[in-house]
């Protein structure tokens, strides 16, 4: 039988921002542990976007190798405690899990999660390569190229434009699911090995790509994230109370508007309508409750089955007591006084499937209301031109795509300027979640690497 952590309180937990889940106790580690099946061709380790060596660390930790299970992981990541929190398990490394056939996976990230807390990431021995990499954005992909290029004897500097580091892992993604001090233990880690950190840096605006070769770095990676929300494009859209997840998150998870007595305060009111079905509407919806909010709604076009989002974040929105509405489409957002004043939705059926396989919805011509006075669009964001038109002004003229995101080799996520390299939300090849950005990283440091080595 899979373990599983005990859980705070559903309705006590409404009220705080404390972790959700404890981590499995040491004997239902070894319960999960023996329940590996040590596959001779693992699937969980295809399934994995850095291919960590999950059958290794499993078995270490069957054999009381508590240390040796936490090496093997870092192999390949340094982030453990973060992507056993935040990774979407159950549509890769246990997506894949043989048990998963007729039974329950092994519980990969959970396991993941303790070996990462429990164990100290030794520090490498380093050997100065007198190369300088730079690397635009703190998070996932940033942190992930930064461990491996200094591993490599690299001089890294890694340039944040917000005032903390961490990029979406501490803006976007809420402390009931990655405690801020887990967060912290990672970047402390990369510090001691020598990566340097510059916060308030916006590459664009404070400094130029040029400046930065000027400055003698001899490879950039630009991993700085999409920070452009998309909205929906109703009337009503720019009222008061309307809010893009990434501002309404970031307000909270980095400036603590939640909390009166800051300089930020949020406005809280007593209905909010989160328009969206993946894991960033479901981090608003579940802060949405925690800020204080009376009623909660999720509206999402499609029904449950499609919704993106992992499962337990839906389930622990359920529990929370957020409502979900399904096959409604917004249409606009009433205004009273310059202040969101209800929406209105058209009811949606499911017609033939999209591009991603799912069912698209079809209008009805059927349409209802929802009394709301605060409305979070997420519907995801786009990249923000920033760093591409300043580049552009000093002759750096990148390839890409019409939606404005960087062109990047799929293999050495090299751009069309050679020596600059960009990964993450700001390349369009399927790199939105951690796990995945993480792998852009690697994949990212691998060709940095090689490039360095023969210039």
């Amino acid at each position: 039988m899979r373990q599983r952590p005990v859980e705070q309180d559903r309705f006590e937990r409404r009220k705080n921002f404390n972790a959700v889940e404890e981590n499995l106790t040491e004997e239902q580690v070894k319960l999960e542990a023996s329940r590996c099946l040590n596959c001779k061709n693992p699937r969980c380790v295809q399934g994995c976007p850095v291919n960590i060596h999950i059958p290794d660390f499993i078995k270490a930790l069957k054999e009381d190798k508590l240390d040796e299970a936490g090496k093997i992981i870092r192999e390949t990541s340094m982030l453990p405690s973060v992507c056993g929190r935040v990774c979407p398990q159950e549509r890769q490394c246990e997506g894949k899990c043989v048990l998963g056939i007729k039974g329950e996976a092994i519980a990969i990230g959970a396991l993941e999660r303790y070996v990462g807390d429990n164990t100290t990431a030794k520090e490498p021995k380093i050997v100065n390569s007198g190369k300088k990499v730079a690397i635009i954005g703190s998070g996932c992909a940033g942190i992930t190229a930064a461990a491996d290029l200094r591993k490599a004897g690299h001089d890294v500097t890694v340039f944040e434009a917000l005032h903390k580091f961490g990029g979406v892992l501490r803006y976007g993604i809420p402390p009931f699911r990655l405690p801020r001090k887990v967060l912290d233990r990672e970047i402390d880690t990369l510090k001691k090995m020598g990566v340097k950190f510059q916060k308030n840096v916006v590459v664009g605006k404070s400094i130029t790509l040029k400046q930065l070769q000027d400055d003698g770095f001899d490879a950039i990676f630009i991993c700085s994230g999409a920070g452009l929300p998309k909205m929906m494009n109703i009337e009503g859209e720019n009222l008061n109370g309307v809010f893009s997840a990434n501002e309404f998150l970031t307000r909270v998870n980095l400036m603590q508007a939640n909390d009166e007595k800051t300089a930020t305060p949020l406005k809280v009111g007593k209905s909010v309508a989160v328009i969206g079905g993946g894991n960033v509407a479901m981090d608003a919806a579940r802060t949405a409750v925690r800020v204080g909010f009376e009623t909660v709604y999720i509206v999402y076009r499609r029904t449950e089955t499609e919704l993106p989002a992992r499962l337990e974040e839906i389930r622990h929105a359920k529990e929370e007591g957020v409502q979900f509405l399904f096959l409604r489409a917004p249409k606009q957002i009433y205004n009273k006084d310059g202040y969101v004043n209800g929406m209105q939705f058209e009811v949606m059926e499911l017609g033939e499937p999209d591009e991603s396989g799912r069912r698209s919805p079809v209008g009805t011509g059927e349409f209802v209301d929802l009394d709301v006075d605060t409305v979070i669009v997420a519907l995801g964001t786009g990249p923000n031109p920033i760093i591409q038109k300043s580049a552009k002004t000093d002759g750096l003229d990148f390839e890409t795509d019409r939606k404005g995101y960087f062109t990047v080799d799929s293999e050495t996520r090299e751009t069309s300027i050679p020596a600059i390299y960009a990964g993450g939300d700001v390349a369009p090849v399927g790199e939105s979640n951690a796990i995945n950005a993480m792998g852009a990283g690697k994949k990212a440091a691998k060709a940095i690497n090689e490039y360095l080595a023969k210039n």
